[in-house]
C-alpha cells in the first residue's frame, strides 16, 4: 500500500476490466500466472519459466474479467524479458558463433516454409473440417519471407496479435501456430 491510499482502501488491479457485456481474461489465473513469472524470473534460473511457456500462456473468457489487450500487450513485455534472459544464457553457454548457427538454422527452416507456393505452405484439414484461412495465411507467410530474406520490419508483436479466420479445408492450425512460435522465437533472438 502506498502512502496516498487510504487504509482498507481496495487495492487497484493491475489491469482493466473488459468493457460492458465483452469477456476478459479470468482475474485469478492472470494474475497467478504473473506471480508464477515474476517469482521464476527473480529466481534467475534458467529453464524455470521460458519465453514459450509465456507466448502459450492461456485464460480462461470470464464476464468481468481482465481486459485481454493490455493482458496481452504485458505477457508480450514479460515473454520479452525471459527471451533476452535466455538469449544471454544460450550466448553464455554455446558461444556466439553455435547460437548464431542455431538461429540460423531455425530461420532457414521456418523461411523454407514460408516460401513455398501459395495454397500449398502447410498441411490442409479435409474438407468437411476447419482450419485457418488459406488466403490469410498466405499474406502472413509472404511477410514473414520478405522479413526474414530481405529484413522487411516486422514486430514480434505483430506476428504473436495475428488472427485468422477459419475456413473450410483451411490450414492446420497447429502447423501455422508452430511456425509462427518459431518467427517470434527467431525474432527475439536476435533481438
Amino acid at each position: 500500500m502506498t502512502e496516498s491510499e487510504p487504509q482498507g482502501s481496495p487495492r487497484s488491479t493491475p489491469f482493466p476490466n473488459a468493457p460492458g457485456r465483452k469477456k476478459g481474461y479470468e482475474k485469478r489465473a492472470v494474475d497467478a500466472f504473473l506471480e508464477k513469472a515474476r517469482a521464476a524470473f527473480e529466481a534467475d534460473e534458467p529453464g524455470a519459466l521460458r519465453s514459450a511457456e509465456v507466448r502459450a500462456a492461456s485464460f480462461p473468457l470470464v464476464r468481468r474479467g481482465y481486459a485481454i489487450g493490455p493482458v496481452d500487450a504485458a505477457l508480450g513485455r514479460v515473454e520479452d524479458a525471459f527471451a533476452a534472459r535466455e538469449r544471454e544464457y544460450a550466448l553464455s553457454r554455446l558461444g556466439a558463433r553455435a547460437w548464431v548457427a542455431e538461429t540460423r538454422d531455425t530461420a532457414q527452416v521456418v523461411l523454407d516454409r514460408v516460401s513455398r507456393p501459395r495454397g500449398q505452405r502447410f498441411e490442409r484439414v479435409g474438407l468437411l473440417h476447419f482450419g485457418y484461412s488459406v488466403a490469410e495465411v498466405d499474406i502472413v507467410a509472404d511477410r514473414i519471407a520478405r522479413y526474414l530474406a530481405a529484413g522487411e520490419p516486422v514486430t514480434p508483436e505483430q506476428v504473436r496479435s495475428v488472427a485468422f479466420r477459419i475456413q473450410r479445408g483451411g490450414y492446420r492450425e497447429a502447423q501455422v501456430d508452430a511456425v509462427l512460435d518459431a518467427v517470434v522465437e527467431v525474432m527475439l533472438a536476435v533481438g
